[in-house]
């Protein structure tokens, strides 16, 4: 079996997001003739909190090899984790190459500073790596033409340091093709010399199996007689426009809307921080804050999130005004056997997946000059969706719509990949 070293700073029991692009991966590989070794950093030195109800679900048998890291500073100077163990996970993946002997390096980002770590390997021992853009490295942030601000040094320092660390890359990968279609217009070369392929986020059935075992309870609102929405991950940046045009509606629209409530869970401006309210000032200005709308900001653990999906009559998803939004999101809502009602970009694919699969009812509207279209429409969408959901039969979904976006499919293009550039 060939093997490919995974570095991921985070991993489980860490409860961030990004921790499940490397579990999955790690977890259904092996069937693709890859074993995984994972490296990340001890758990002793992660801010968030912990879900050891997560790391439950790790393969037995998994090697995962930790490192240490220098601890945060008061005040906060350093907090990016790949930075604070970047030296340790350096030094022990080396070691791990030449131990092991490792047929591929793989980087998931951010952090985006562990993917240095890819050149000095192949420098090391030329051994071939890639990297996994899970967020795009190089961002116009709001604030960046602001000299000398604190964005501005960021993407500043990060148009210097992506170039030396896809230089040598034999293969770049993302969540979608927009998340590294940049780095090839900034570094053409790699044209040449690079293989690139994107997969979404995977779902996976078998955490939801998972649930019955661990006996868990929703606990951040109770079942009563109104139509509970649940919607669960953090906001996207140009997801607020159309929100704010949902909430509008919403508001002049009060005895339609009179028993229905939508719980935001996790949408805060830090993972830790019960108090940053993202959705609930917008609430408040429309007069919804706690009778039609309520706001969890704290990201609560993964499995918490599935319990609350399946406690909620529906799942809401909302889009933004850029079609970076794929059906992988919308998977999770299907796996918890609940009707989605969704607000997307049209260019969204996860608008067909939904319509053709009948999972769910979607508002589709044309970016930012399309918002116009939210208000009427999604009053006709929520007066169809009152029908839809009481006649809902999770069993009717036609499941081969959404085949493509298991955790086991998406991880087999990732493996077909990697045989191309194992075979270069």
């Amino acid at each position: 079996m060939k093997k490919i070293l995974i570095i991921t700073p985070h991993y489980p029991p860490s409860n961030l997001a990004a921790v499940h692009r490397s579990r999955l991966f790690a977890q259904h590989l092996p069937l693709f003739g890859w074993k995984p070794v994972l490296l990340t950093v001890h758990e002793d030195y992660y801010e968030e909190e912990l879900d050891w109800n997560l790391h439950k679900l790790l393969p037995s048998d998994q090697q995962i090899e930790k490192t240490a890291a220098y601890k945060v500073t008061k005040p906060r100077i350093v907090g990016d984790i790949g930075l604070r163990a970047f030296f340790q996970l350096r030094k022990r993946a080396l070691e791990l190459v030449q131990k092991e002997k490792i047929d591929f390096v793989y980087i998931p980002i951010p952090s985006f500073y562990v993917s240095l770590i890819g050149p000095y390997l192949h420098r090391k021992t030329g051994v071939k790596y890639g990297i996994d853009y899970i967020d795009p490295w190089v961002h116009v942030f709001p604030g960046s033409d602001q000299l000398f601000s604190r964005h501005w040094f960021s993407t500043k320092l990060a148009k210097w340091l992506e170039p030396k660390a896809v230089k040598n890359a034999a293969l770049i990968t993302g969540v979608a093709e927009g998340y590294y279609q940049g780095v090839i217009e900034r570094n053409p070369h790699l044209k040449q010399r690079c293989v690139f392929g994107a997969m979404p986020y995977g779902g996976e059935a078998a955490d939801h199996a998972g649930l019955k075992q661990l006996n868990l309870k929703p606990y951040l609102f109770e079942a009563n007689n109104k139509l509970q929405f649940v919607y669960a991950g953090a906001m996207l940046p140009k997801a607020y426009a159309p929100l704010e045009e949902i909430f509008k509606t919403v508001s002049a629209n009060k005895e339609l809307f009179a028993d229905v409530e939508f719980h935001f869970i996790g949408t805060g401006k830090t993972p830790n921080d019960p108090q940053g309210y993202n959705i609930k000032p917008i609430a408040e200005r429309y007069g919804l804050w706690q009778s039609v709308v309520f706001e969890y900001p704290k990201r609560i653990p993964y499995l918490d999130v599935l319990i609350h999906l399946e406690a909620a009559d529906a799942v809401f998803i909302l889009g933004s005004t850029e079609p970076h939004y794929t059906p992988s999101k919308t998977y999770q809502g299907v796996l918890s056997k609940k009707p989605i009602l969704a607000v997307l970009h049209s260019a969204s694919t996860a608008v067909d997946v939904l319509r053709k699969s009948g999972a769910g009812l979607v508002l589709a509207f044309n970016g930012e000059e399309g918002l116009d279209q939210v208000p009427t429409g999604f009053v006709s969408l929520f007066n169809q969706f009152r029908a839809f959901q009481q006649n809902f039969n999770a069993n009717a979904i036609d499941q081969t719509a959404f085949e493509l976006y298991s955790a086991k499919s998406v991880t087999a293009v990732l493996a077909r990949l990697l045989d191309a550039v194992h075979g270069n």
